[in-house]
């Protein structure tokens, strides 16, 4: 899965059908390509590397049935078909040939946006969320709360913070922090105080109670005074 804004490719050899799709995805906060055919839905899957696809299967050429069971051999990555077929011999071979679920045409938007989220969520990595007492960090998005305030963080103290987490209450000394967070880098002695004071300043911004504690003559800790 891609970082920032999920990439939909939406296939479809009717022009109408597919901006109309894109105008519906857009809103959403979705980033949306468009393929007019099976060939350019193949280069496009390559260039611009999707995290799904919407894929109409009745195309003339290289039919719908083909592009996935192309798309399928380059690289997971979930697909929806859309079709006008109804048969259940027509959902089989639809899901046989690798698509993860099947719309059937004419379709409310509702529906095709319910599909949509659904089946980005299941191909979702697995997030790691590390959390102390109201303090939460999602380790792959960057993303931090104190309670349902958002915190944002630099690259470097979000890093010290991960640290403090993967040891909640333990004490770590200034060396020890210089050497997970800056290793052999050349800073000024003080760059762990100066860092731990931007912390504070974010964590607690809201008034909260202090979360990381000057434990004297050794260092600091994460733990609820």
């Amino acid at each position: 899965m891609s970082a920032g804004p999920r990439r939909i490719l939406v296939v479809d050899d009717d022009p109408l059908v597919a901006t109309t799709i894109q105008r519906v995805l857009r809103p959403e906060g979705y980033e949306v390509d468009i393929a007019l055919g099976g060939a350019a839905a193949l280069d496009q899957a390559r260039d611009r590397r999707p995290d799904l696809v919407v894929l109409d299967v009745m195309m003339p050429g290289m039919d719908g049935l083909e592009v996935c069971r192309q798309l399928r051999a380059d690289r997971e990555l979930p697909i929806l078909f859309l079709t006008a077929r109804t048969t259940t011999a027509d959902r089989v071979r639809g899901l046989d040939s690798g698509a993860d679920d099947y719309l059937v045409k004419p379709f409310a938007y509702a529906e095709l946006l319910a599909r949509v989220r659904a089946l980005l969520r299941r191909a979702a990595p697995p997030t790691t969320v590390l959390q102390f007492a109201d303090l939460t960090l999602q380790v792959e998005t960057g993303e931090v709360h104190r309670g349902e305030r958002l915190i944002r963080c630099t690259a470097r103290e979000f890093a010290l913070l991960v640290h403090f987490l993967r040891h909640p209450r333990q004490v770590l000394t200034r060396d020890q922090l210089l050497n997970a967070i800056w290793a052999d880098e050349e800073t000024d002695d003080n760059v762990v105080a100066v860092y731990i004071g931007y912390l504070r300043a974010k964590l607690d911004g809201g008034g909260e109670p202090r979360l990381i504690q000057t434990v004297r003559g050794f260092g600091y800790s994460l733990r609820e005074a």
